[in-house]
């Protein structure tokens, strides 16, 4: 057994040194003052507020830092790198950048607008192009999911628009696994509020429509208009409180209705009756 430091060897072969960190080279990381004045020759000097820090960015290149003091960006400095040649004491300005601070207020990250647009803000005349490249349809014409070569795709393509055998392109299987988790996560999915105290679940139920294709094996159609599901696809263990086999409790037409107390407010007291009687001849 040997104890000690291994040299740093991975098949055979030495591993790169670190990097090393660049030595702050004193005349740049010492000219604030050259710095602040190349920057407000630039911007407003109300802009530029407090200085901050120094930093080395290589062998005699410093970029040192002041606040923004625009109200628009909050947290944001002003950068500002110095450079110098070898043995050369001039300061030279290479650049002068805004950049964000931990604190700074960002914008979001850029999504395209076909991926903003919710099916809820579809009105009428709205288009969402579909890529050519959209992992989740598949051209008609494949036998299954089998991928076709080009000159074979095309001429099957041609054959298939001409005689009009079907649809160009048809949900992938990437399309739909997609389809099939959004719909048990949604409203349909087994893991609502309504689902959970339901008496029963879809799969028994008659209003329940079966589909046709893959998806099938997972989800039908409820065209039950009491239920909040009426027109949506629905996952088999999904349910509501419409379910098909929901009664209301039978009730006998020869049970005798509730005995309610009753208020006796007239009494046919016996000297009634003689003056009835009386009246009567």
């Amino acid at each position: 057994m040997r104890l000690g430091i291994e040299s740093p060897m991975v098949d055979n072969h030495t591993v790169s040194p670190a990097p090393r960190s660049p030595k702050p080279d004193a005349v740049l990381m010492s000219a604030v003052d050259e710095a602040r004045q190349a920057l407000v020759g630039e911007v407003d000097p109300a802009e530029v507020g407090e200085y901050r820090v120094a930093r080395p960015d290589g062998d005699r290149v410093v970029t040192h830092y002041f606040d923004a003091a625009h109200p628009g960006y909050l947290g944001w400095r002003w950068a500002v790198t110095l450079v110098r040649a070898p043995r050369h004491k001039n300061v030279t300005v290479n650049e002068i950048v805004l950049v964000a601070g931990e604190q700074s207020l960002m914008a979001p990250e850029w999504v395209p607008w076909k991926d903003r647009v919710g099916k809820d803000d579809l009105g009428p005349g709205d288009l969402v192009p579909v890529t050519e490249d959209d992992t989740r349809l598949v051209p008609g014409y494949l036998v299954g999911d089998e991928v076709l070569d080009d000159q074979s795709a095309r001429e099957v393509r041609e054959v298939t628009r001409e005689l009009g055998l079907g649809r160009e392109r048809v949900l992938s299987v990437e399309g739909r696994e997609d389809a099939a988790e959004r719909w048990s996560s949604g409203e349909g999915g087994p893991d609502t509020l309504i689902a959970e105290a339901a008496p029963a679940r879809c799969a028994s139920c008659g209003f329940l429509v079966r589909l046709s294709g893959p998806l099938s094996a997972q989800f039908g159609l409820c065209a039950n208009g009491s239920s909040p599901s009426d027109g949506h696809a629905v996952s088999y263990d999904h349910g509501c409180g419409a379910h098909s086999d929901v009664r209301l409790p039978e009730i006998s037409l020869h049970q005798p209705a509730a005995v309610l107390p009753v208020h006796d407010t007239l009494t046919w007291a016996p000297w009634a009756e003689a003056d009835l009687d009386i009246i009567s001849r």
